[in-house]
């Protein structure tokens, strides 16, 4: 099987959550890996545990930041964008700037990290980029989430046609089990997990490390572009 050994490979939003699940992983396979997360702290403790990358602290929102974080020599061979949050407000009430930042990072976001490393990716090199359930199964007072996660998986077909040979495809994870949950869920989330995970063909919540393999089988497959992946437990279909 092929593996991403001496690949270089950037994790935007790597510094938690799925994206931390995909450098690991990365790692693992002997790939170099560069970690951009707009967490100062978590980038830190990126540092202790794959010391070989390029660890940067970036908001993917500066495009000017974006450009400076990939201005360094070398190729690359695949970028992942994990960048995204989540948060619930109808859209007639609530904070409506909060609400357009989902949808900004996740878009405009991966516009800008597009845009900054496609200059130096290899021919054969992808990008996979974080679309969702959301997509297919839009959540009542989300609405923010569900456009985001739609939006991302067209541009990711649109520049798989419009930038290839270059690839692009996207993982659209279900319910997960990470860190995010923890400070939106709070000490609700065990009860919000298991009656999620009720709803689900699987009967239970995907892993980071699940999604993360994902990612990279994105990476590796080179016949494979302009996919959406889907890691949900049945969950857009159940």
């Amino acid at each position: 099987m092929k593996t991403l050994e001496k690949q270089r490979v950037v994790v935007v939003g790597g510094a938690s959550g799925i994206g931390l699940a995909v450098a690991a992983a990365a790692a693992r396979e002997g790939a170099l890996v560069d970690v951009h997360d707009v967490d100062p702290a978590a980038v830190a403790r990126v540092k202790d545990t794959l010391p070989r990358g390029r660890h940067r602290v970036v908001d993917i929102l500066d495009e000017a930041a974006v450009v400076n974080a990939f201005d360094e020599p070398g190729p690359l061979d695949h970028v992942y964008v994990a960048a995204g949050f989540a948060g619930a407000s109808s859209i007639v009430d609530g904070d409506l700037a909060a609400q357009w930042r989902i949808i900004d990072v996740r878009l405009k976001g991966s516009a800008h990290v597009v845009r900054a490393a496609s200059k130096r990716m290899r021919p054969a090199g992808s990008f996979t980029l974080t679309g969702g359930v959301s997509t297919d199964r839009p959540a009542k007072g989300s609405w923010a989430i569900n456009v985001s996660t739609a939006a991302t998986e067209q541009l990711t077909r649109t520049l798989a046609v419009e930038l290839a040979p270059l690839r692009f495809n996207a993982v659209a994870p279900g319910w997960t089990d990470t860190p995010m949950w923890d400070r939106v869920l709070g000490p609700n989330k065990a009860q919000v997990f298991s009656d999620v995970a009720q709803t689900l063909l699987t009967k239970r919540l995907s892993r980071p490390d699940e999604v993360a393999e994902a990612v990279l089988f994105l990476m590796r497959t080179e016949a494979i572009t302009g996919e959406v992946l889907h890691v949900d437990g049945g969950g857009r279909i159940a």
